[in-house]
C-alpha cells in the first residue's frame, strides 16, 4: 500500500506535519504502508502537478487545498488555503471525514495531532517535543529575536537546515527520523552536523548582508536580496536589528519564482493594524494575518519590485 504525502517545502512546520501523519497513519490505517513524501512550493499560478497524487492514497499537510477526486487527507492552518472559490466550495462539499482546516491553528503539526487525538484516538507522547516547537517557530511565539537568530536550539538548528536545503531527499530523511527519534536526537546525528557548519555559516552570513541592505522608514524595515544567491533567510533577523520596526517586506528571487516576503515584529512597541494575508492575497499570494508572501514568475522582477514599493507603502505608519 503506497501513501504520497505532499507537504509545504522548506518548512518546519510542513516537515513537522508530514511526521505526525505519518506516525498516526501507520499506528491507524496501514502499518505496512510505504509512505512517499513531496515537498510543495507556493509559486505563481497552479501550486500542484496533478501527476503528484500517484498514491493508493494522498494527503496534503500544511498546504493549500487541492480539489482533485484522488486528494484523500489534507490539514491546513493558512488563512489563504484555497487558490480558487471553486476549491473552497469543493472543500466544504466534502464528507469524508479527511480534511481539515483551522485558520486558528498556531502551526499545522499541533492542529494535525489535536484532530486525530479528539477524532480517531491517536497520541503519540514521542511526539511531544516536535510539536511543541512547531508550535513556537509557526506561531513565531519566540522570547526574543536573540532566541531565533542566535539558533541555539536543537529544533532552531534544525529549523535552519530544513529552510535552506535544496535535497529534497535529505529532507524526507529528516521527516522519517523524527518519526522514530528526538530532536536532540537528529541534530546530533553525523549527516545533520555535517549539513550544519556551513548552513551556520551562511545564515551569518545573511544576518550582515541583511543589516548593511535593510533601511528602515515609517515602520517598516525593507531590502532587496535579488542576485546575492540567497532564496530564503531567517525572518526574524530585521527585528534584531530594528526592534522599532512593526513590519519587514523584502524581495527575493530564484530559480522558479520573483517572492516578496511580508512580515510582522511580535515584539514591535506598536500595534500590527494590517492583515498581511488579506494584502498578499490581493497580489496573488497569501499567507496568516501576521506573515504572507507573494510568488511571481522568476522573470517578473521589476513587477515584484513594483508590488513590494506598493506594500511597503500601504504599511507605513503616518508621519
Amino acid at each position: 500500500m503506497k501513501l504520497r504525502i505532499l507537504y509545504h517545502g522548506n518548512c518546519f512546520d510542513g516537515v513537522s506535519s508530514a511526521a505526525v501523519f505519518s506516525k498516526f497513519y501507520l499506528a491507524k490505517f496501514a502499518k505496512d504502508a510505504e509512505i512517499f513524501y513531496t515537498p510543495t512550493m507556493h509559486k505563481a499560478g497552479n501550486a500542484f502537478d496533478r501527476e503528484q497524487f500517484d498514491g493508493d492514497e494522498n494527503a496534503i499537510v500544511d498546504f493549500k487545498y487541492c480539489a482533485d477526486q484522488r486528494l484523500d487527507w489534507w490539514f491546513d492552518h493558512h488563512q489563504s488555503a484555497f487558490l480558487t472559490p471553486a476549491d473552497e466550495a469543493h472543500f466544504r462539499a466534502d464528507d469524508s471525514g479527511k480534511k481539515f482546516l483551522d485558520t486558528t491553528s498556531k502551526s499545522c503539526a499541533e492542529f494535525i495531532a489535536r484532530i486525530v487525538r479528539e477524532k480517531f484516538n491517536f497520541e503519540d507522547r514521542s511526539l511531544a517535543g516536535l510539536i511543541h516547537w512547531a508550535h513556537i517557530i509557526d506561531g513565531a511565539l519566540y522570547e526574543s529575536p536573540a532566541q531565533c537568530v542566535e539558533l541555539r536550539s536543537s529544533a532552531l538548528k534544525l529549523m535552519q537546515i530544513i529552510e535552506g536545503e535544496k535535497d529534497a531527499g535529505f529532507i524526507e530523511k529528516i521527516i522519517r527520523d523524527l518519526t522514530e527519534k528526538s530532536l536532540d536526537e537528529v541534530v546530533s546525528g553525523a549527516e545533520i552536523q555535517a549539513k550544519l557548519e556551513p548552513i551556520l555559516e551562511q545564515h551569518w552570513n545573511t544576518v550582515k548582508l541583511i543589516k548593511r541592505k535593510a533601511t528602515y522608514s515609517r515602520g517598516v524595515v525593507s531590502f532587496d536580496l535579488v542576485g546575492e544567491g540567497i532564496n530564503g533567510y531567517n525572518k526574524f533577523i530585521p527585528y534584531y536589528f530594528y526592534p522599532e520596526t512593526t513590519y519587514t517586506v523584502s524581495l527575493s528571487q530564484s530559480s522558479f519564482r520573483t517572492k516578496i516576503s511580508v512580515g510582522s515584529n511580535p515584539w514591535s512597541p506598536r500595534p500590527r493594524y494590517h492583515n498581511i494575508a488579506e494584502i498578499c492575497e490581493r497580489y496573488g499570494g497569501g499567507g496568516h494575518a501576521v506573515v504572507g508572501a507573494v510568488s511571481l514568475k522568476p522573470e517578473d522582477l521589476e513587477l515584484g519590485r513594483k508590488f513590494m514599493r506598493e506594500i511597503i507603502e500601504e504599511l507605513q505608519f503616518e508621519e
